[in-house]
């Protein structure tokens, strides 16, 4: 099905909280760019050269960052040529050594974001073959960097983004091909109304950009090389010179007189594209097709103007648009509907792709021959509902006090993307707070050589703890006894001390205790025999460097299971 709408029509799009869990460089930068049609100062701008120590300007005059907000990985040499900003030499990888997961994590002010990432590979980070790799953007997983993605003429991908946490968050995903790279991030602040979209929640999606295409340009080029408004977003758009199917007869028209209504808010579009057009012979259709993926929702916008001078009036040049064969617009006028020449009209449908593996746009024409000047094609990515902010919280300071080998990745969010949750982790969806939470742990025999915190408390959700076969030392956290949906807690063969906290025994739904191979002191609690629970409390005590665990209780069988 296809929904369509004309003019400007404009949205925001939000995205949930996503933390960066680790601790990291989280530098606040911003190029504010000249002034703009907005009357405001500009829009804030990040732009990072990955993998390079020193700031670079490009052939433009924008300021590249050195590399910062990063969680780990190594620089290497760039051996492909940026085409936005030649002036980088280097990339960022992660290895496995980095772990699954690294993110970067860019402080930007709350508002919508066109992020753009570059990639590359070489020698020096990847032996000189293609890796292969996935991204999120704030928790959603947004491009597979799938094999043959380094064939694209252009290697990079942007989409439009809602950041309402402080930070831009970005995740590299190990697939076990190769290691993740980046060699370029620019995070480009768009006007929070851009692009509004008719029966959707524009905020629930990260809309990921699938064709940008001025049609009948010479070249292809960024908004700033066109001089455009920077609050547009620095978009990319693309010549259709080797779009068209075989056998397609087309002719390329152009204009240098203005086109009204071309740069206002809140689109801003650069006027170039409405003066260039890709045009047939009289009752010839014109088609473009791009792959896609199937069962995902799209928005198709479409940007026209009359440029020809043999195009004066109304019913001078008619035609349908098809997605699929299927209609989305009929009878399209572009001076009957815009009311004059040299005037921009804008286009928009949202469309569902259900069975197809590629998208077809098609230019029917009923009176005279079609003609179009640009279009851009989106995927509505659907944002993953993130884990729950005190979760994040309680696995950031885990990851800090149990010093998780850095091979353990943890970083961005602990259950989103589902296809990249942590290692180590299991998550269940809360329906009422539409957020995930952390209900299992699994960490034995994992090389954890910290400490057991008092931030576990906050986990109160979690059902399974297994941290056994480690070094933990330190006490056990009396805030364990805030984790009331605790079914199995397993701190065997650890070198823990002290006591073994009272409140454990007021857990309703424990069901298994093991505390044996520590060097825990003092007496099992009397609280531990009152849970309803199957098994029977040992009667012995272990001696483990001169501290005895001495069990004050009669003898007596209880319902719990307890290993000491």
């Amino acid at each position: 099905m296809a929904t369509g709408t004309m003019g400007y029509e404009t949205c925001a799009m939000a995205t949930f909280l996503s933390l960066l869990l680790v601790s990291s460089l989280t530098l606040s930068a911003a190029q504010m760019s000249p002034a703009s049609l907005t009357g405001s100062a500009g829009p804030y701008t990040v732009r990072i050269a990955c993998g390079s120590s020193v700031e670079t300007y490009d052939p433009n005059g924008y300021v590249w960052q050195k590399d910062w907000g990063f969680t780990g990985g190594s620089s290497a040499p760039l051996t492909f040529p940026n085409p936005k900003a030649p002036q980088i030499i280097t990339l960022r990888y992660f290895s496995k050594f980095d772990g699954p997961e690294n993110c970067y994590n860019i402080t930007v002010p709350t508002g919508r974001y066109l992020i753009r990432l570059f990639f590359a590979f070489g020698e020096q980070d990847n032996a000189g073959r293609e890796p292969q790799f996935d991204v999120s953007i704030e928790g959603t997983l947004v491009h597979n960097m799938d094999s043959g993605w380094s064939k694209e003429r252009e290697n990079f991908q942007d989409s439009l983004a809602f950041v309402s946490d402080g930070a831009a968050t970005i995740c590299f995903h190990s697939s076990g091909h190769g290691n993740p790279v980046v060699a370029s991030i620019e995070v480009l602040q768009i006007l929070d109304d851009a692009y509004k979209i008719a029966d959707q929640e524009s905020r629930s999606y990260i809309w990921k950009t699938m064709k940008r295409v001025s049609a009948g340009a010479r070249k292809s080029g960024f908004g700033s090389d066109f001089l455009a408004d920077p609050w547009g977003g620095d978009r990319y758009w693309e010549s259709d010179n080797s779009l068209f199917l075989p056998g397609s007869i087309v002719q390329s028209i152009s204009t240098v007189q203005n086109i009204s209504n071309a740069a206002v808010t809140p689109n801003i579009y650069p006027m170039d594209i409405f003066q260039s057009a890709t045009t047939t012979d009289p009752m010839q259709s014109l088609s473009y097709i791009l792959p896609v993926d199937n069962n995902r929702l799209y928005s198709i916008w479409i940007y026209l103007a009359e440029i020809s001078p043999f195009v004066v009036r109304p019913r001078d040049r008619v035609f349908d648009v098809l997605v699929n064969e299927e209609k989305i617009f009929s009878e399209v006028d572009i001076i009957a509907q815009a009311h004059r020449p040299f005037k921009a009209l804008i286009l928009n449908a949202t469309v569902m792709v259900d069975d197809a593996s590629s998208l077809e746009l098609t230019f029917n024409p009923l009176f005279g021959p079609v003609a179009v000047n640009a279009f851009e094609i989106y995927e509505l990515v659907p944002i993953e509902a993130p884990t729950l902010k005190t979760d994040m919280w309680a696995m950031q300071l885990l990851k800090q006090s149990l010093r998780l080998p850095a091979t353990y990745g943890w970083n961005g969010d602990p259950c989103v993307p589902l296809a990249h949750i942590w290692f180590g982790v299991d998550c269940r969806f809360n329906n009422s707070a539409t957020s995930w939470f952390i209900d299992g742990l699994y960490l034995d025999a994992q090389g954890v050589r910290g400490v057991l915190g008092e931030e576990i408390g906050l986990l109160s959700g979690l059902q399974i703890l297994n941290i056994s076969h480690n070094t933990l030392q330190g006490s056990i956290p009396q805030s364990m006894g805030n984790l009331s949906s605790l079914v199995v807690l397993d701190l065997s063969y650890n070198q823990l001390n002290s006591s073994i906290p009272v409140n454990l025994g007021n857990l309703p739904h424990l069901r298994k205790l093991f505390l044996n191979d520590n060097q825990l002191s003092g007496e099992v609690p009397s609280s531990l025999g009152a849970s309803a629970l199957r098994g029977a409390i040992r009667k012995y005590i272990y001696i483990y460097l001169s501290l005895s665990l001495s069990l004050s209780l009669s003898d007596f069988f209880c319902e719990i299971q307890i290993t000491i």
